[in-house]
């Protein structure tokens, strides 16, 4: 499908420490799916047993400590609430069934036509 898009600058792992990325190194390049399943395998009975409303809660706050991460200058801690967003986000599409690959497919597929 093509190489993946990244932004100009940014270089994979550059905040971890070298015994961090080591670790990580086979889950580095993982797709939206495998993130999503990963998220279910090690959190998905805790999600399930906390259910949408609580978890929609979460994810409000995250988005939250985005927003004021964003307003910063800690590069640092900007990626690590857009990675809690995102963990937030498949956490609530696990818990509601949906699979994000799927739902993506608006803009990847279908091809989304004008600006929101």
């Amino acid at each position: 499908m093509g190489s993946r898009w990244r932004a100009p600058g940014l270089t994979r792992g550059r905040h971890w420490p070298p015994d961090v990325e080591i670790a990580t190194r086979g889950l580095m390049d993982m797709d939206i799916k495998t993130f999503q399943d990963f998220i279910l395998d090690k959190y998905g009975q805790r999600d399930a047993e906390r259910g949408t409303p609580a978890t929609f809660l979460w994810f409000m706050e995250e988005v939250g400590e985005l927003a004021s991460a964003l307003a910063g200058d800690d590069e640092y801690n900007k990626e690590e609430e857009f990675a809690d967003v995102l963990a937030w986000l498949c956490t609530l599409a696990n818990i509601n069934g949906i699979d994000l690959t799927k739902a993506v497919e608006k803009y990847t597929v279908k091809g989304v036509e004008g600006f929101k």
